[in-house]
């Protein structure tokens, strides 16, 4: 087996503290997302090995679109896992602009649906509908990009939400982008079930993620289709468990309560149920107040909860030393997890702490395919010491 790893690309900022916000709320960092400064990030992500970087979509960032395709000249093997919102552009549009992308990058597109989770951002985009009408939608979406990237003549569609006639594309993708989707509702599940080629979940306790990839895979068997799995964390990857625990300690000591529980507050009124469920993990903050450490807010091995005191979505990571990370990598594809989305504070440092640390040890464990270097590449060579052993 060859497992997936991915990086995340902040379009909203980057800092060496945890960041509060996201997730339908205001975000900014202390390294402005400048064009440049992404660049370096999507220069360290592909050097480190990762095979794409995420790319969030919503009020509170950039957008991703026009970001990633920016960032396609300054690299030349990464791949962009672009957000996108359906219902805010037509699917036809989506379709299109997806097959350029893919073809101006030779193939580097891979795409992230976020149907949305919170009403008040989606009106600010003029969208109106409530989450299972939003679900809805994303099938009747979903259902007419897939026609149209089938190439079997043109499409003419009518459902509840959207309609189309006579659409068609003069440029097929190819290969057509893979199809990530990530929700915890039961709407989320059939979506999910019916279009998704990877269904994410975010990074709850092993067992717990079990359950979800048994719930989509049941839904999909229905279907008659079968779907990779991936899971959404942030690490904090160290030479020894003390190092990275002292890390997450100066993390959580660095915030302001009066943040925390702004954060939380805002995060109690997400209509999400996967943001209900990583606020459940550490008490909705209520654990932050009795917390001695960071280990206080450890909810499996080396699984942490203090992200998501502040940061909404993903609100997890993995905090060990490079060995105890590789294990906990290891034990969630035994589940079945296929693909690894990752980051860490700040996202360029962190993206060279995992590459060096624990891509070295997965290449060991057969988990990972091995790096190939360039002709004349000296990596992993050391100055004036033979390379034999």
């Amino acid at each position: 087996m060859s497992l997936h790893f991915h990086w995340f690309l902040p379009t909203y900022g980057d800092s060496r503290n945890l960041m509060a916000g996201g997730h339908g709320s205001s975000m900014a960092g202390d390294r402005p997302a400048t064009l440049k400064y992404l660049n370096q990030i999507g220069a360290a992500a592909e050097a480190s090995g990762f095979e794409s970087v995420l790319t969030p979509t919503g009020a509170w960032c950039e957008d991703a679109w026009l970001t990633t395709a920016m960032m396609v000249e300054t690299t030349e093997t990464l791949k962009f896992l672009v957000a996108l919102r359906p219902g805010l552009l037509s699917p036809t549009l989506a379709a299109q602009m997806a097959s350029t992308f893919q073809w101006q990058s030779e193939g580097r597109l891979l795409l992230n649906v976020v149907t949305g989770g919170e009403d008040h951002e989606q009106r600010t985009y003029g969208d109106y509908l409530d989450k299972n009408q939003r679900y809805a939608r994303c099938g009747e979406f979903l259902d007419v990009i897939r026609r149209l990237w089938s190439g079997n003549g043109p499409v003419d569609y009518a459902g509840e939400y959207i309609r189309v006639e006579n659409a068609s594309l003069q440029r097929i993708p190819d290969p057509v982008p893979p199809i990530f989707f990530g929700g915890s509702s039961p709407a989320a599940g059939t979506v999910a079930s019916q279009f998704a080629d990877t269904y994410l979940t975010w990074g709850e306790p092993p067992s717990a993620v079990a359950g979800k990839i048994a719930w989509i895979r049941d839904l999909a068997e229905v279907q008659g289709r079968t779907l990779d799995y991936g899971i959404r964390l942030h690490v904090i990857s160290r030479d020894t468990s003390e190092e990275a625990w002292a890390e997450a300690d100066r993390l959580l000591a660095a915030l302001d309560p009066a943040t925390v529980e702004q954060a939380q507050q805002s995060l109690a009124r997400s209509g999400s149920e996967g943001q209900r469920r990583m606020r459940e993990l550490h008490g909705g903050g209520s654990a932050y107040s009795q917390a001695s450490d960071a280990r206080s807010l450890e909810v499996a091995p080396n699984l942490w909860t203090g992200v998501g005191l502040v940061r909404g979505g993903a609100g997890t990571a993995l905090v060990g030393s490079h060995e105890e990370v590789a294990d906990r990598i290891a034990e969630y594809a035994a589940l079945g997890l296929d693909h690894f989305v990752l980051s860490g504070y700040p996202h360029l440092e962190e993206s060279y702490r995992f590459g060096e640390g624990v891509r070295p040890i997965l290449e060991r464990r057969g988990l990972v395919q091995p790096r190939s270097h360039r002709p004349g590449d000296l990596s992993g060579s050391t100055a004036f010491l033979s390379s034999r052993r």
